[in-house]
């Protein structure tokens, strides 16, 4: 009886131990393993700063200047989950050069606070921005060039 006993005790210290591990061994948050790479990032800062450059230079009824972007320091990734997929909340800095047509501005240590999505399949990532509560999603394409070199 006593034994009886001691085995369901120890049967249930077993499986209340077992639950503990699988608890425990969830994951809250995304690995950092998959966190964007500088291209990423930087094609999501050129997205960003697009979209505000396009409503600006209309608003201004001004030329859209051509943008480039480097020095991109990442100070803090935080990553979360929105809507069962990964996200990496990004913010840092970055150096800036606007070419209009009569004149060249460069600007140092701009701050950037960039969301990015990774998408279900893995191979794509979204931009999203917070509008009032609800977040919007942009497709960062990940444009490749090709040189190819031809002999006449």
């Amino acid at each position: 009886m006593i034994k009886k006993k001691l085995s369901d005790w120890i049967l249930i210290l077993i499986f209340c131990g077992h639950l503990f591990c699988l608890n425990a061994c969830t994951i809250s948050t995304p690995p950092l393993e998959f966190a964007p790479d500088g291209k990423i990032i930087n094609q999501a800062i050129i997205l960003q700063l697009k979209q505000t450059q396009i409503n600006l230079s209309y608003n201004l009824k001004a030329p859209i200047p051509s943008l480039e972007i480097n020095q991109i320091k990442v100070k803090q990734i935080k990553p979360m989950f929105i809507n069962k997929l990964p996200v990496y909340h990004l913010q840092g800095t970055y150096n800036l050069s606007l070419k209009y047509p009569s004149e060249k501005i460069k600007q140092k240590n701009n701050k950037f606070d960039i969301y990015l999505q990774r998408q279900q399949e893995g191979k794509s990532w979204r931009l999203l921005r917070k509008n009032h509560s609800l977040w919007k999603n942009y497709l960062i394409s990940t444009i490749i060039f090709i040189s190819v070199n031809i002999r006449i």
